[in-house]
């Protein structure tokens, strides 16, 4: 990895915990990729980051080196109660830690229909840890099934990522639906972070006009930060690192510190002087 110089100006601190949801149920629109680049990018600047991995498919964990097969996960806090601190693993990103995942979480939806309080099950679970971390991230399922539920009961707020492609905003007014179903029966506290728009392509007219469209639909809403279509997003995942561990000089690793910037700007985790919002490849970089 290349070293990162944090710009003169840039002060990290954190009051309180941030709990943040990545969900979209349309597949493939980058869910896995932002929750594993942006966790990256906070410990890159000093935050100490949780990824929860509540997706079956267990990628979040595969993407950050782990078997997925050979640990026990979140399956074990969901159905078995278990203190999660047992269970989480520290990753080769700095400050950067998981919770892993596993196929058996398919089947923990039917085993949690029957428990009392089944959609805080997961909020009870990082009740256990939260004071030890400035940020969690949790990665959820395509899918709005009971788990994802329980990520929403339990985020602070949700993040959701949408393709810049054709079917962009399909789908979108089901997730916007089980938002506010959740903010009505489950918790009133969830904000929407804001929408992110990925694998941006400058070369297709057809993804300016999705960004236009988007940001027309949800103005505020959206983030400033665009993510790029970048090999090195693909790369990193298969060496078990963020982009930001593997060529930190990428766009899509300056992509990620930059929405990770935008994101505690956001929040007043941080304090920046103005010219330092974005980061500048040629200033901000040491070779």
């Amino acid at each position: 990895m290349q070293g990162i110089a944090l710009p003169v100006g840039f002060t990290t601190f954190v009051t309180m915990a941030k709990t943040i949801a990545i969900a979209n149920q349309k597949g493939g629109v980058g869910k896995t990729t932002t929750t594993i680049n942006l966790g990256g990018s906070l410990g890159a600047l000093e935050y100490k980051t949780l990824i929860i991995d509540a997706d079956p498919q267990a990628n979040s964990t595969s993407g950050l080196g782990f078997d997925p097969t050979s640990m026990d996960n979140i399956y074990e806090c969901l159905v078995n109660q278990a203190n999660p601190q047992d269970l989480i693993l520290e990753t080769n990103s700095p400050n950067l830690f998981l919770l892993p995942s596993h196929i058996d979480l398919v089947g923990a939806e039917l085993e949690m229909i029957e428990m009392a309080e089944r959609e805080y099950l997961l909020k009870k679970a990082i009740a256990k840890i939260a004071d030890q971390y400035d940020v969690i991230l949790i990665d959820c399922s395509p899918s709005l099934g009971l788990i994802t539920v329980n990520a929403l009961a339990a985020a602070d707020a949700v993040l959701i990522p949408v393709q810049c492609e054709y079917f962009a905003l399909e789908g979108l007014s089901k997730l916007l639906n089980t938002i506010k179903i959740v903010q009505t029966r489950l918790n009133p506290e969830l904000a929407i972070e804001g929408m992110l728009l990925t694998m941006y392509d400058t070369r297709l007219r057809l993804a300016n006009q999705v960004v236009d469209e988007v940001k027309t639909h949800f103005q505020e809403m959206v983030f400033d930060t665009i993510i790029h279509r970048n090999t090195t997003l693909s790369e990193s995942s298969s060496h078990g690192v963020p982009a930001i561990m593997h060529d930190a000089a990428s766009k899509g690793a300056i992509n990620y510190l930059n929405l990770a910037r935008e994101i505690l700007q956001k929040n007043n985790l941080t304090k920046m002087i103005n010219s330092d919002k974005t980061l500048d490849l040629d200033n901000d970089f040491q070779q």
